[in-house]
């Protein structure tokens, strides 16, 4: 049976995705679940997993700490809420990598990834390490974007940038100014050239600066509502899975 090792700080998601993992493949077993960086290296430094499904942002610091203190050989599948990490070092390095709120459609093809990986018989080495030392070289940021307009382009610098949202099959960038454009980059492409210090992925359809956030309500039970300036076309909502991974952000 297949040893299953679960790092992830929000109890949320770590049930959401014991639930999905049991769900596709009943056989695999789940040895443990933990939230810390400390309680992670203590755990690996004397027993051992087939497979890590591993977040990025824990409850005592970066995951990639982990890599520092035990020298792990383990294929690991990234859960994440962040998609800014050195996502092409993420590909290279590491099994798979997810982000979250996590489908069961994408579990699927991590584990689909994992079967292969078995069959192929791949000897992973020191990836993770690899990985760590992608972490450590600095990156930098997008400082302007490219808008168009009346036929026409222009840049706008990222600081003047108060959201960008996806609509349809466009995706829109709203100025401090009022002003929205078209722009050719998708959500996906701009969260990862953006810096994650001042922009931020509520959610599918929005990605936000933190000077355009001026209130934030409980919207339900279990979500939060975001009011923004300039008002959006329609509500910014974080969900009850990116609640904990929003506060961690705006405490920066």
């Amino acid at each position: 049976m297949e040893r299953i090792l679960i790092i992830e700080d929000e109890q949320l998601a770590a049930d959401k995705l014991k639930m999905l993992i049991n769900k596709i493949d009943p056989t695999l077993e789940i040895v443990g679940v933990l939230g810390t960086v400390v309680d992670s290296i203590k755990w690996l430094s004397n027993h051992s997993a087939d497979l890590i499904f591993l977040d990025i942002n824990l409850a005592d610091d970066i995951s990639f700490k982990i890599f520092e203190q035990v020298d792990l050989d383990t294929p690991i599948i990234f859960t994440t809420a962040y998609d800014q990490y050195a996502i092409k070092a993420f590909k290279h390095n590491s099994l798979d990598y997810v982000l979250k709120p996590v489908t069961e459609e994408e579990l699927r093809g991590s584990l689909a990834k994992y079967e292969k990986y078995k069959t192929r018989n791949h000897d992973y080495g020191n990836k993770p390490k690899s990985l760590f030392d992608e972490y450590l070289t600095p990156q930098v940021y997008k400082s302007r974007v490219l808008i168009t307009y009346g036929g026409k382009s222009r840049s706008i610098e990222t600081e003047d940038i108060a959201y960008l949202y996806s609509f349809e099959k466009g995706t829109y960038l709203t100025t401090h100014e009022g002003n929205t454009y078209l722009t050719d980059d998708t959500l996906e492409t701009l969260e990862k050239v953006l810096d994650p210090k001042v922009f931020h992925r509520l959610n599918r359809k929005y990605l936000v600066n933190i000077k355009a956030i001026t209130e934030i309500h409980r919207f339900s039970t279990r979500r939060l509502k975001v009011d923004l300036v300039p008002s959006p076309p329609f509500d910014a909502i974080v969900s009850a899975e990116k609640i904990t991974d929003f506060k961690k952000w705006l405490n920066q």
